[in-house]
């Protein structure tokens, strides 16, 4: 056996796609065929699945085995196969799996009479890491098959738990008569009568769970037993002692009876053999081990030994290597050993490859459940694939199903960050629901803007929309179609064919596809509009003074309106807090409504609306903030009250419960695209922007202009007033950051205290004795959390363990454990090996790590103890005893996606100066969008902010359509051989999603790459500036 690899790294948790139907997921690559069968005479073997149903292949007696397993995924649809295998009995009475390389003709001697079992091969130390829902339905139905059989052996409370888990998804919630009907008329266990009552009492407690939940909440349990996986051996030590061999992800396993009594890692296994009947275990030499170096068991026979050998093999090779191994070269004269090799991809390739792929999902039925919400769905259905209901396909830009990427999985994006797939009727109808006014305040584009919309909506819908089968006013798409969309955020969307259970953001990999919601511009009228506008440089920076001026009165006005009317106006809201918020915004927001006013009437001129501009008296716009900016210095003492009201609502929220739970549903809210605390602050950062306008307009203008000197006098005005709050700012921005990161972690106490700063989030992979695990790192000035994010229904991350900063080095360990971009963090107490995804990653988190060891050794900070008592030495806690998490992040579905969670699917990390910098570099304005394989462009507006970008029909709407978190993305020019004929456009694309923006002019085309590639493509130079004015000073 090869000398052990380094491990490959473990990928994140897996995505939830569970229905509340029978229907669940499956995904099928489009390119995805069943495998080409080599010439010859077809036989025909017969298959049992695990839900106990056969089917039949016709296959060439010279296909591989390879080729028989991938005709079988095929047909299930199965993407992720490489986790299970084809076992047959051969003619000694043992159980073998069929061999990926060999014909299938030399494997079965009798094929028509040989029923070959489907079952899962390879047992994942984490099930999070299966990420198709119909993977871990296969392995549900498998591990059922374990605990009746009497091989999944485990105590009477985990028995009784997984029970409960699999009933759940077979009959639905508890009803007591039903549950103990189906209990006597249904063995799952052995000796199933005496633990009935203890079954039902678990089962009462699953109210709510969906089958994919449950089939998670049985794995969940599974995987924590001794026997989980395990396939006995029967063997002998050299005294005769009668033992158990079997193997693992983690190494080679000794058992005497169901008693795991030794393992040997991986890592210390030099080599694997055996020699006629004996089984040899090479170790590497240990001076600190009584064991010797080669341990030998006797086996049954030769046939036995070889049998375990190569299933040690396949583990090895398929959880500890990057990729497949290579064939070794066929001697010349003689063979010596075995020739057998693993044959497939390696777990680390097969996650990689459902990762950065497309599918398309497909819908499969789960034999054995009743919970049905679809009359189409029938009882006792085999495990094959269905086509999917017309109603469920939403038109793409494309003209094809969109159910390859909205999937059920991605519920929590349907509004938030996917464009609804309803048609423009609908979407009128949601503006002017009940659910819209309750948001705060209604429509106040007017009737004719409103009809004007009316007009732009019905050319939106193109014959490629109309190839689905999708008619727009066709009652598919009504609101009465309960079973075939929901609502999200008060706005109506399709779900496909299930929802999912918790909600889950989905891979990084799979980003948002944004369909047409506004009207398409054609080319001549944007030409014949260029040529009509000015063209001054100065005027766009004025345009982008409105534009941005416009989003912000917006943002004003979920504080003003929508706030007030859904919090403010709530008996546990307390006065002094209403006062506040009242006394700060109102003056702000009445302000900025006249400065908008003044801006629009001068750009207005400037366009040459009016006769005016002949003269070129209004072809500035100094004068204007000159006049504002002096004007708002009264209201200074509102902006120095930002602070107030960040603390007057944490410090009720902390004192009334009935206020936090009315904070937490109002940023559910549609017009809560960012959180609540972003709103709040944002005066502050509009004072930046005001500055930076300013300074590129004195930058423009020669000394001489008439603009440049009210220019450069209010640059001074707002630099004064800039210069008094930018400490204000900082203390401000750590604080909302530390607020929202106490949503995002469970098992945390103390999280804001005095004294703690944040400085950075991201993933890394830590090393420990099930290889290399996706964890999310939090590091603070005092202490680093290390956390992992399991299938709940909120979008939270458990807390592992905890390491302090004081008194802890740093080192590069790449070189000492064989893992690309690893680093090992020594502690007082403990050391962790992590590993990042690549060098530039790891040289930020050893920067900032580094950095803050030394602020650590100098400084007072907090050094209170973060862990709850529930996570005392860094353990989980047990799945039977466990209690559902608190509900403190937003359910499934709804509200602004956590930048945390961003982070966790696209394998990125993120600073506390970036935070910043995203907040403060803000832009608005109309984008003309396209697609890479559309043809039109569509206008939409645009506003940037919060590491994302957020789609508008037009400025006047109340909430975004659609958004699009820009972590991972990268910004470009397109290329020649795109084809993009046009002036001013930029690319956007991760990994195979690529969207074309185009702007109006040179200017606006700069400052969209400049500030999409703020938080994009930060370069070293700019890393090093930012750490220079990190709050650590």
């Amino acid at each position: 056996m090869a000398e052990p690899d380094p491990e490959p790294m473990a990928s994140g948790a897996g995505q939830r796609l569970g229905a509340p139907e029978t229907l669940g997921i499956s995904t099928l690559d489009p390119g995805h065929r069943p495998p080409a069968m080599p010439p010859g005479r077809h036989v025909t073997i017969r298959v049992r699945m695990l839900d106990d149903t056969e089917e039949l292949f016709d296959i060439s007696q010279k296909a591989s085995g390879k080729v028989l397993l991938d005709l079988v995924c095929s047909h299930m649809n199965l993407i992720e196969g490489d986790y299970f295998g084809l076992e047959f009995q051969n003619h000694q009475k043992m159980m073998v799996w069929v061999d990926h390389i060999k014909p299938i003709i030399k494997q079965l001697r009798r094929p028509k009479h040989t029923i070959l079992r489907f079952a899962v091969k390879f047992f994942p130390p984490d099930h999070a890491q299966l990420l198709e829902e119909l993977t871990r339905y296969l392995f549900a139905l498998q591990i059922k098959q374990d605990v009746s059989c009497g091989r999944l052996t485990c105590n009477d409370t985990s028995a009784a738990l997984m029970v409960s888990h699999i009933i759940q998804s077979e009959i639905g919630d508890f009803e007591e008569s039903q549950c103990r009907s189906h209990l006597l008329n249904n063995n799952y266990i052995p000796d199933q009568m005496p633990l009935i009552d203890k079954i039902m009492e678990f089962h009462s407690k699953n109210i709510g769970q969906t089958p994919a939940e449950s089939d998670y909440q049985l794995l969940e349990v599974a995987r924590r037993l001794e026997m989980y996986g395990i396939r006995l051996h029967p063997a002998k030590d050299r005294e005769g002692t009668r033992l158990s061999l079997a193997v693992a992800h983690t190494g080679v396993l000794v058992l005497q009876g169901h008693t795991k009594i030794n393992a040997f890692n991986w890592s210390k296994v030099r080599k694997l053999s055996f020699k006629r009947k004996r089984f040899l275990i090479k170790l590497r030499p240990d001076l600190n081990s009584s064991y010797q170096d080669t341990l030998e068991f006797m086996m049954g026979s030769r046939d036995c030994c070889k049998v375990f050998w190569k299933i040690c093999v396949e583990y090895h090779a398929f959880f500890r290597l990057f990729e497949e191994p290579k064939p070794k070269p066929k001697p010349v004269l003689f063979t010596r050993g075995s020739s057998f090799r693993f044959s497939g991809r390696t777990q680390k390739q097969v996650i990689d490859y459902v990762r950065e792929s497309e599918f398309k999902k497909i819908p499969f039925e789960r034999k054995h459940s009743r919970v049905q919400h679809n009359s189409r769905v029938q009882h006792n259905i085999r495990l094959s694939p269905l086509p999917c209901p017309r109603h469920h396909e939403v038109p793409t830009e494309s003209g094809a199903p969109a159910d390859r990427v909205d999937s059920p999985s991605r519920r929590h994006w349907k509004e938030s960050v996917l464009v609804s797939a309803e048609d423009p009727s609908a979407s009128r109808t949601t503006r002017d629901s009940p659910s819209h006014q309750r948001n705060g305040h209604e429509d106040r584009t007017g009737s004719v803007s409103r009809t004007e919309e009316t007009r732009g909506s019905t050319r939106q819908t193109h014959p490629e929309h109309l190839s689905t089968g999708v008619v727009p006013n066709s009652p598919h798409l009504s609101a009465s179609s309960g079973h075939s969309h929901g609502m999200v955020n008060g706005q109506k969307s399709l779900e496909l064919c299930s929802h999912s259970p918790d909600g889950r953001q989905p891979s990084p990999l799979t980003s948002p596809l944004l369909y047409d919601a506004g009207s398409v511009r054609t080319d001549d009228e944007d030409e014949v509009r260029r040529k009509r506008f000015p063209t001054d440089r100065a005027y766009f920076i004025a345009k982008e003074l409105l534009t941005t001026e416009r989003t912000y009165l917006k943002d004003l006005e979920v504080v003003t309106v929508s706030f007030q009317s859904a919090v403010g106006q709530d008996e546990a809201t307390p006065d002094s807090l209403k006062n506040t918020v009242l006394s700060t915004f109102e003056p702000l927001h009445k302000f900025h409504e006249g400065f908008l006013r003044e801006v629009e009437q001068r750009l207005a001129l400037w366009e040459g609306r009016s006769n005016a501009h002949i003269k070129g008296d209004y072809q500035r716009i100094g004068d204007v903030m000159l006049k504002n900016l002096q004007g708002l210095k009264p209201l200074t003492a509102n902006l120095h009250k930002q602070s107030e009201v960040l603390l007057e609502l944490e410090k009720a929220c902390r004192a009334s419960r009935r206020l936090e739970g009315l904070c937490r549903d109002f940023e559910l809210q549609k017009v809560c695209y960012v959180p609540l605390n972003v709103f709040i602050l944002r005066p502050l950062h509009r004072l930046s922007h005001y500055k930076q306008i300013l300074e590129r307009l004195c930058k423009h203008y020669p000394a001489t202009h008439v603009d440049f000197r009210d220019c450069r006098a209010a640059l001074a005005d707002v630099s004064e007033v800039v210069e008094q709050l930018q400490g204000s700012l900082v203390k401000m921005e750590n604080f909302q950051k530390l607020l929202e990161l106490k949503k995002d972690l469970i098992g945390v106490d103390n999280l804001v205290v005095p004294g703690r700063e944040f400085i950075r989030l991201g993933c890394l992979s830590k090393l420990s004795g099930k290889g290399l695990q996706q964890r999310m790192f939090f590091l603070f000035n005092d202490v680093i959390l290390y956390t992992s994010r399991g299938m709940m229904a909120t979008n939270q991350f458990k807390v592992h363990g905890q390491l302090l900063l004081h008194g802890m080095t740093i080192r590069e360990s790449e070189d000492e454990w064989g893992v690309p971009h690893a680093f090992t963090l020594v502690g007082q107490q403990q050391s962790v090996v992590v590993a990042a995804s690549s060098l530039i990653e790891m040289e930020k988190w050893m920067d900032d790590i580094q950095m803050a060891i030394e602020t650590a050794k100098t400084s007072n900070g907090p050094s209170s103890d973060l862990l709850t008592s529930s996570l005392i030495d860094n353990k989980e806690p047990s799945p039977v005893s466990e209690n559902k998490a608190p509900l403190v992040g937003p359910p499934s579905g709804q509200g602004p996606v956590p930048l945390s969670v961003i982070c966790w699917y696209r394998v990125q990390s993120l600073s506390f100066s970036e935070s910043c910098r995203s907040l403060e570099n803000q832009l608005s304005g109309n984008l003309l969008r396209k697609f890479k394989n559309s043809n039109g462009w569509q206008k939409l507006w645009v506003v940037f902010t919060n590491f994302s970008l957020f789609f508008y029909k037009s400025h006047q709407d109340d909430y975004p359509l659609a958004s699009l978190p820009l972590l991972g993305y990268s910004v470009t020019i397109p290329s020649e051989s795109e084809n993009i004929h046009k002036e001013y456009v930029f690319k956007l694309h991760f990994k195979s999603h690529v969207y074309y923006f185009r702007s109006e002019s040179e200017y606006t085309f700069e400052r969209w790459m400049e500030v999409i590639r703020s938080v994009t493509v930060p370069s070293s130079s700019a890393r090093v500036l930012y750490s220079k004015e990190s709050h650590f000073h």
